[in-house]
C-alpha cells in the first residue's frame, strides 16, 4: 500500500488550519478593526494563541461563521 494513498484528494487537506489576520481579512471582507471589535462582542470566533505573539484564527470556526450569517439575498 502507498503511504499517500491515504491521503484525502480534497481541497482541504491542503488548506491551513489556522488563518491569520491577513488572511481573515480576505476571508470575511471585515477590517480589523471590525474583527477585534466583533471579537470583544462574542459574535465572532476568538482568536487562539500560537505564541507570545502570535494569534490566528481556526478555519473550521471562521467557516461555521460564514455559514450562520443570514444571506445577503435570502
Amino acid at each position: 500500500m502507498r503511504r499517500d494513498s491515504k491521503i484525502p484528494n480534497s481541497a482541504a487537506a491542503t488548506e491551513p488550519a489556522f488563518m491569520r489576520m491577513a488572511s481573515v481579512v480576505r476571508f470575511t471582507g471585515l477590517g480589523r478593526t471590525t474583527i477585534y471589535r466583533m471579537v470583544d462582542e462574542q459574535c465572532f470566533p476568538q482568536p487562539v494563541r500560537l505564541g507570545p505573539r502570535a494569534i490566528a484564527w481556526r478555519r473550521a470556526d471562521l467557516e461555521r461563521w460564514s455559514n450562520e450569517r443570514p444571506s445577503v439575498n435570502g
